[in-house]
């Protein structure tokens, strides 16, 4: 599928989940520390698999402790709602789709709303700013520390169980990434989420420019100056070491 049909068909759908065991429920599935999260803000997190592998990157937003909107792109969307029947079958919460919902960069993080936008737009600002993000294409691809989702708040190492939590804790306190999220510039076409521009280079999300294109890769630094592809500054938040300050 060329790159030009992916960008068109990115669409996200929002969903309500409410009741009275939203917040524990989801604590047990999302690398963030939803007792912790403050209202009214939205946050980019994960649901992993076993293998402490991004399942669903999800935009979360708690409006209390029984209430929160979760945002997922529309190819996750149906699985995602299957995922969260089957784990919350026996949880007094109910999930309810709300629809299409449009991104906007505000102040470096995405905010969603039903006013429509260009999403071509938001992809170049949304690369620009290291905010990757997960697709049908990349689930079961990447670790969170790998997208250096704790630099953006999304992931909690100290809070207790959720999917994938010991091998994504593991990782943290006892190794430390051979491959983490870079901001590149290329020539030609950009190449569709997924692909394996080397051994050590894998494309999480990119975009066309006016002479090339841009893209976040998960990829080993020796193995980009290999393939020539110019490295740009991530914001300064992203831009430290992925590892765990010792």
């Amino acid at each position: 599928m060329n790159l030009r049909l992916i960008m068109s068909l990115l669409a996200f759908s929002s969903y309500a989940l409410n009741g009275v065991d939203a917040q524990k429920f989801l604590q047990g599935q999302v690398t963030v520390d939803t007792e912790r999260l403050a209202e009214n803000e939205t946050r980019y997190t994960a649901i992993c698999d076993l293998k402490g592998r991004i399942h669903f990157g999800l935009w979360l937003k708690k409006n209390n402790a029984e209430s929160f909107e979760i945002i997922v792109t529309q190819d996750q969307a149906e699985e995602f709602a299957k995922h969260i029947k089957k784990y919350g079958a026996f949880s007094k919460m109910t999930l309810s789709e709300q629809g299409t919902v449009f991104p906007k960069v505000v102040n470096g993080h995405t905010e969603f709303s039903s006013t429509e936008t260009d999403i071509s737009e938001w992809q170049k600002q949304a690369i620009m700013t290291g905010q990757a993000w997960i697709a049908q294409a990349t689930e079961h691809e990447f670790q969170p520390q790998e997208l250096r989702l704790h630099q953006r708040e999304g992931v909690n190492y100290d809070k207790g169980c959720y999917l994938g939590q010991e091998i994504v804790a593991r990782l943290w306190f006892k190794a430390k990434p051979k491959h983490w999220l870079h901001l590149v510039q290329g020539t030609g076409d950009a190449p569709a989420p997924a692909t394996q521009l080397h051994n050590d280079v894998e494309v999480v999300n990119s975009t066309q420019t006016t002479d090339g294109y841009i893209a976040l890769v998960v990829a080993k630094p020796a193995a980009l100056q290999e393939l020539g592809l110019q490295v740009l500054d991530l914001p300064e938040a992203l831009s430290g070491d992925v590892a765990r300050p010792q």
